[in-house]
């Protein structure tokens, strides 16, 4: 007989470890070896039994439930963490995907296909519910955000990054062998295409994303 794949059960409602205990139980190829109520004792106890498979809930007190499968996973690499909660928001199932977990299942699933998911989660194999598997896919078609800096020329940057370091246009058109003009052109352009008002708040602007650290 193959040895039962060892689940460490983490969620702070005791009642729902109750009743998956009592589900999971039932499930010879199951052994549920600890219980945690929230992230950090879900670490703790992660760390002294060594669990095959961690099944964690995400609304919990205390540490977040995408650092502790962080930490996790960080820790034990042998450790597999599948995810059974209530809701499939786009940047919650992206959250816990990222910090390592292989598997998001809600509560509403019926209890073959839970065991189901746990047996291929500890095989190394992902297992998504169809509305995480929607969520994922919807939140990665989604268009990225671009910078604003990316609505500016190459020129145009470089403006922007030596006025963030409080240089005169008159400095700016020393630098890049440009007129005094040509670059009071340039700057105009700038705060035009970053809806900005003054040279001020596109220093402040140059700062926040870096644009002052450019020297094109």
């Amino acid at each position: 007989m193959s040895t039962p794949i060892r689940v460490l059960l983490v969620d702070d409602h005791a009642i729902v470890r109750e009743g998956l205990r009592a589900l999971l139980d039932e499930t010879a190829s199951l052994q549920i070896v600890g219980e945690a109520a929230d992230g950090t004792e879900a670490l703790e106890l992660a760390h002294r039994l060594r669990p095959d498979v961690v099944l964690m809930d995400l609304k919990m007190p205390g540490l977040p439930a995408a650092d502790a499968i962080r930490t996790i996973r960080a820790q034990y690499p042998a450790t597999q963490v599948l995810v059974l909660t209530s809701y499939a928001e786009d940047r919650q199932v992206e959250e816990v995907l990222r910090a390592g977990a292989l598997g998001y299942v809600l509560k509403n699933i019926v209890a073959a296909d839970l065991i189901r998911a746990i047996a291929t989660v500890a095989r190394g194999e992902a297992w998504l519910h169809a509305d995480a598997q929607r969520s994922l896919v919807n939140r990665m078609r989604r268009p990225a955000e671009l910078s604003p800096l990316a609505l500016l020329t190459d020129r145009e940057r470089s403006v922007l990054s030596l006025l963030a370091k409080g240089m005169s246009n008159r400095a700016i058109g020393q630098t890049l062998h440009l007129t005094e003009g040509t670059v009071k052109g340039y700057v105009s352009n700038v705060l035009a295409k970053l809806k900005l008002e003054d040279r001020t708040q596109a220093a402040l602007l140059a700062v926040r994303l870096g644009a002052d650290r450019e020297d094109k």
